[in-house]
């Protein structure tokens, strides 16, 4: 319901700006416009599925040599103790919980084509162990939110866009990158933990969390004083080092079974196709949606409004020119890149602009585009709180993002 309130937003205030984009301003061409885009986002959403196509067929396939050899189900008992503290209803040892852990570990590494599918995969046998078939559950609103948050460890293409424009450091925006996908990650949790009423004031809850902050900081001091010029290098070969190892790893695991390790591909492979196809009208549905919203120019008004609302305050809004990066991120991954790439372009790669438009980008993920892709994948209509908990994880990491550019990039 939720959703459909909001894409019926997009266009009621996009008519809105536009006709008066007409009236007060001359503007002939902006419905023009308006339509043209339509055409062009349906496109690009049919281009998104046929894409996705390819990489689902791939990942499921080597998801399912997982699960026929019982891989996945050894993930599923080692990572009980954790998961089964955000996820009370799912059975202890549900094979969900392999899945689960693998789509959250390649969002950690920033793997994006690996993440999605194996986020497909866990939705779906979600969707098994749900009662309301038309009604998202506890556990998918849960997971969906640990996904929108982005928890990211590697910004890697964001480094390489970085490095590509110029930029003396392409790296220094990893730590605040990284403080900033944490904030919006525990957030998150926090939101849906209150309102499924979930302790997570334990001695197992606790322990991870402070492994967790160990890890961090284990990579924050790699970022600190290894050489600058190395770092991408490093970064790209570990995460796909890391990734082929995966593959290998679930192959040799169907070997060791004894069970036909093409056909279990193959099986799988075909799954991905059927999710692919049945993704397509959710994703035209908002990528049109977003599409007529920005064209208007009411994304344009919104980031001139808070600008002025808090210069009117007294408080300073260097800010500002990373806002439209910031507003795009909770709608499309692509635009958001486009805009942060545009930052750089415009300001500089080394600006406060350029390098706050950086960390709002790495600070959390599309919420509505996973919202949609995810949901729509399994049949799930009514959201429930979803979108709500998706938004406070989505604005924590841009409020944290933008502190702590403050805290680390700028110079009065």
């Amino acid at each position: 319901m939720v959703l459909n309130y909001i894409w019926i937003a997009f266009f009621v205030i996009a008519f809105i700006v536009a006709l008066g984009r007409l009236l007060f301003m001359g503007d002939t061409e902006i419905f023009t416009e308006i339509i043209n885009a339509t055409f062009s986002s349906s496109k690009t959403a049919f281009e998104i599925s046929l894409g996705l196509t390819g990489i689902l067929a791939l990942w499921l396939g080597i998801m399912k040599i997982g699960e026929n050899s019982g891989l996945i189900n050894k993930l599923s008992r080692w990572l009980s103790p954790v998961l089964c503290k955000l996820f009370p209803e799912i059975p202890k040892g549900h094979p969900v919980m392999g899945s689960m852990f693998m789509n959250i570990s390649a969002n950690m590494l920033g793997l994006d084509n690996a993440a999605t599918p194996m986020g497909l995969k866990a939705m779906k046998e979600l969707q098994e162990l749900n009662p309301q078939k038309d009604t998202a559950s506890n556990s998918m609103i849960m997971f969906l939110v640990l996904n929108t948050s982005g928890l990211m460890l590697i910004p890697i293409s964001i480094m390489v866009y970085r490095a590509e424009l110029g930029a003396a450091q392409p790296t220094d925006i990893f730590i605040p990158i990284l403080l900033s996908t944490f904030t919006s990650t525990l957030a998150g949790v926090i939101a849906v933990s209150i309102s499924q009423r979930i302790n997570l004031i334990t001695k197992g809850t606790l322990l991870f969390i402070t492994c967790l902050a160990l890890f961090f900081a284990a990579i924050i001091y790699l970022f600190t004083t290894a050489p600058r010029e190395e770092l991408n290098t490093y970064s790209t070969l570990i995460t796909n080092m890391i990734l082929f190892t995966v593959i290998i790893l679930f192959i040799v695991s169907g070997l060791r079974k004894k069970i036909n390790v093409y056909d279990a591909f193959i099986e799988g492979a075909k799954e991905g196709f059927t999710t692919a196809v049945r993704i397509i009208p959710y994703l035209v549905a908002f990528l049109v949606g977003i599409a007529v919203f920005r064209t208007s120019g009411a994304l344009t008004l919104i980031v001139e409004g808070i600008g002025s609302f808090f210069g009117f305050l007294g408080i300073d809004t260097s800010f500002v020119g990373a806002l439209p990066t910031a507003l795009m991120k909770s709608l499309s991954g692509s635009g958001a890149n486009g805009l942060m790439i545009d930052a750089m372009k415009e300001y500089g790669a080394d600006s406060f602009v350029g390098r706050t438009s950086c960390v709002v980008r790495g600070a959390s993920d599309t919420t509505f585009y996973i919202l949609a892709v995810y949901f729509g994948s399994v049949g799930i209509t009514r959201t429930r709180n979803a979108v709500t908990c998706g938004l406070i994880a989505d604005f924590s990491g841009i409020i944290a993002a933008i502190l702590f550019s403050y805290l680390f990039f700028y110079s009065s």
